[in-house]
């Protein structure tokens, strides 16, 4: 949330991916504007020669990879079976020798034909202990929900006045935000308003529903961020 440029958008992915111990790592923000017409901005360390090759995009409805993530929101742990057994063996072949053997990679996708997709690579192979290998997925999956924020607020355009006016949240529902930024569950949020978990949910997803998020982990962030909240 931090991040102020671009660069140092890349720098927090950079610190984040070898925090987890993957050489390398993707950060790719699609805006869809017709069927077939998306703009893709990437940020990357992808070593020298690998660009030239995968920025094709007709390589992308190959890879399985990329499809998963065009389809779902569930992450995927991959290698190179994952490539086998989707008839594409030719393209981790051609990706291995660049470091990109195995890896974890997901996607958010947001409102108003938006999305973000996350990935790190490495060449060893991932952990066999199912509690670290599910930790280190639930790990990207967190950071994913602030990076998505600040690739919105760095990667686009910049917005013009009517773009960011702040939408009108009820008291009820900035509340139920604030609470929510400090860790309360929905039930939690409703025994401090004195109001019922239900009631509280639905001004949660009105909230949601306001500032254009998918969950409320996004709503808080971007309520922080337009300073209705603190």
């Amino acid at each position: 949330m931090e991040a102020r440029s671009r660069d140092e958008f890349r720098s927090e992915i950079t610190r984040f991916a070898r925090g987890l111990e993957f050489e390398r790592f993707s950060a790719i923000l699609v805006v869809d504007h017709a069927i077939g017409n998306s703009d893709f901005i990437a940020v990357e360390n992808a070593p020298d020669g690998f660009s030239d090759i995968f920025n094709d995009p007709r390589l992308g409805k190959r890879d399985p990879v990329m499809q998963h993530c065009k389809r779902q929101s569930v992450p995927i742990v991959w290698n190179q079976d994952t490539y086998v057994t989707n008839d594409a063996p030719e393209l981790w072949e051609a990706q291995a020798p660049f470091g990109y053997k195995v890896g974890i990679s997901l996607a958010l996708h947001l409102p108003e034909g938006r999305h973000f997709v996350l990935g790190v690579n490495r060449e060893q192979g991932l952990p066999t202990n199912p509690t670290a290998l599910t930790r280190m997925v639930a790990d990207l999956q967190l950071f994913a929900v602030h990076a998505v924020d600040a690739a919105m607020r760095l990667l686009l355009p910049a917005p013009t006045m009517a773009d960011v006016d702040a939408p009108r949240l009820t008291p009820r529902e900035l509340e139920c935000l604030h609470w929510t930024m400090e860790g309360k569950t929905a039930w939690e949020v409703g025994a401090i308003l004195s109001i019922t978990e239900r009631t509280a949910v639905l001004h949660i997803n009105n909230a949601m529903h306001k500032l254009g998020c998918t969950n409320k982990h996004q709503a808080v962030l971007k309520a922080l961020r337009l300073g209705l909240i603190r």
